[in-house]
C-alpha cells in the first residue's frame, strides 16, 4: 500500500513539474530574445543614458516601435522540416504557413488561430512593460514619473509578468517561430 501511495506521489509531482518546466518554456517564447537583447544594447546610446534630446526622444520612440512590431511579428512565424529533413520558416496565415515549399508537406495545419493574436498581443504588451520602464526610457520621456510614481514601477511589471505567464502556461504557444527549432526537430531531441 506504501509503494502505491509513493508512486502515484512521484508522478503526480513530475508531473507537476513537467507543467511548471513547460510554462516556463511557454514564457521564454514569449518575448524573443535578440529582440529584447537589441533593444537593451541599443536604448542607452539612442537615449543617451536618459539624458534625451528631442532627436534621442524620436530615435528611442523609433526603436521602442520596431521593436514592438518584431515581438508581434515573431508570433505568427513557424517552422517545419519537410521530408529530406531541411528546416522552412514561414508566416501562418489563413490558409496555412506561406512561403510554401514545394515538398508535398500538408501546411494546412500552420493556419492562423485566436491564440496567435492573443499571444502576440501580450508579448507586446510584455515588451512594452520592459522598454517603458527601462530606467534610460523612464528619464528620457518622464523623468519626473520615477520618484513620483516609484511603487507603480515596482509593481507593475511583476503583474503583467504574471498575469502574462499564467496565460501562457494556461494556453501555450504551440508555434515554433524562426530560432526555435521545429516541432519534428524538438520531438526527435527529446527521444535521444
Amino acid at each position: 500500500m506504501a509503494k502505491a501511495s509513493s508512486s502515484s506521489s512521484s508522478s503526480s509531482t513530475s508531473s507537476v513539474k513537467d507543467k511548471a518546466f513547460t510554462g516556463v518554456g511557454n514564457l521564454i517564447k514569449l518575448l524573443p530574445t535578440g529582440t529584447v537583447f537589441m533593444f537593451q544594447f541599443l536604448n542607452p546610446v539612442l537615449t543617451n543614458n536618459g539624458k534625451c534630446h528631442t532627436v534621442n526622444k524620436y530615435l528611442t520612440s523609433v526603436l521602442i516601435g520596431a521593436c514592438g512590431l518584431s515581438c508581434c511579428f515573431s508570433s505568427f512565424t513557424d517552422s517545419y522540416t519537410d521530408s529530406k529533413g531541411n528546416t522552412h520558416y514561414g508566416v501562418a496565415t489563413s490558409k496555412g504557413l506561406w512561403p510554401s515549399s514545394k515538398d508535398s508537406t500538408d501546411l494546412s495545419s500552420y493556419k492562423l488561430r485566436i491564440g496567435d493574436f492573443v499571444h502576440a498581443f501580450l508579448s507586446v504588451i510584455v515588451f512594452l512593460m520592459v522598454a517603458l520602464l527601462d530606467s534610460n526610457t523612464v528619464d528620457c520621456f518622464y523623468p519626473s514619473f520615477e520618484s513620483s510614481e516609484k511603487v507603480l514601477m515596482m509593481v507593475l511589471p511583476p503583474v503583467i509578468g504574471a498575469v502574462s505567464g499564467s496565460v501562457f502556461m494556461i494556453f501555450p504557444n504551440n508555434r515554433h517561430g524562426i530560432g526555435y527549432p521545429s516541432s519534428s526537430q524538438a520531438s526527435s531531441s527529446q527521444k535521444s
